[in-house]
């Protein structure tokens, strides 16, 4: 048995494509998605109608990321002050390039788990872990900071989240980080997703690395509109796909709750931020 695992797209199509030729060379018996497809890139709804044809072909499956979620939250509730309303610009264009099909990001499930045939060593797949999807597990997490937030009776748990490819044996089961697809923050600017082979009574982890057309995603974020209309944290975001490193966690801790209280503009904070980072 072959099950391939990927992981935060981040609307950056020429990526979604590059792995979908990728996944199909393998020809895993089945494919899972496991969260934040969209939003943070520049095209959700390519990325959206992409992986919804695999879906529908191939039963391709999807688990929920904390961006899906998000962008739906967006696209229902209006932003409750002027800070909110600029720090959450790319995630409502990121609703607006979603919208016309967004029933086909409604209901997904936030894990899956499978096994085998004719055995119990479970696979369970989520995007963070058993306390959230915001819950990530990154390379420099402790195996003490895991206690509780891991499945029980489990061969293999599959994760995403952190956009760090990582992977360690506790708790006794195997626990794999597929990294990102489109947006890596571990300074290796290719993609990367997961292949897990059942052989020989045990799953063979394997992560795997690959490269895409950045020239072209380039392209996209400038001509799309999401530097132009996704606000000032755009620009952050692209200088984290740019650079493979995450960015806006330390903009957030800086200065976020200052734009929220309204104490200074979200493009004063960005400004001070990336002379700070430069």
């Amino acid at each position: 048995m072959k099950v391939a695992v990927f992981s935060d797209v981040q609307a950056v199509l020429p990526a979604l494509e590059a792995v979908v030729e990728h996944i199909e060379a393998w020809h895993p018996d089945l494919v899972v998605m496991a969260g934040d497809l969209v939003n943070r890139g520049p095209d959700s709804g390519g990325c959206l109608s992409l992986f919804d044809r695999m879906r529908r072909a191939q039963g391709w499956l999807p688990v929920n990321g904390n961006h899906e979620l998000w962008v739906l939250r967006c696209g229902e509730e209006a932003p409750v002050c002027e800070g909110e309303r600029e720090i959450r610009r790319f995630a409502d264009l990121a609703w607006r390039q979603v919208a016309s099909q967004a029933d086909r990001l409604r209901g997904w499930p936030d894990h899956l788990c499978l096994h085998p045939p004719g055995a119990d060593a479970w696979l369970h797949v989520t995007h963070g872990t058993m306390a959230g999807n915001r819950d990530g597990i990154s390379p420099r997490r402790s195996d003490a900071s895991l206690a509780g937030k891991l499945p029980e009776g489990v061969a293999l748990f599959v994760s995403g989240h952190t956009h760090r490819a990582h992977q360690r044996h506790t708790q006794g089961m195997d626990v794999v980080n597929v990294g990102s697809v489109g947006s890596p923050f571990d300074g290796d600017v290719r993609g990367s997703y997961g292949r897990f082979t059942w052989r020989g009574g045990r799953w063979h982890p394997e992560l795997v690395r690959f490269a895409y057309d950045r020239e072209r995603a380039a392209r996209d974020f400038e001509c799309s509109g999401f530097l132009d209309e996704g606000g000032p944290l755009a620009r952050l975001i692209y200088l984290e796909w740019e650079r493979a490193e995450l960015l806006i966690a330390g903009w957030r801790a800086r200065y976020q709750d200052a734009v929220l209280r309204g104490e200074v503009t979200l493009e004063a904070t960005v400004e001070r931020y990336l002379r700070e980072i430069a």
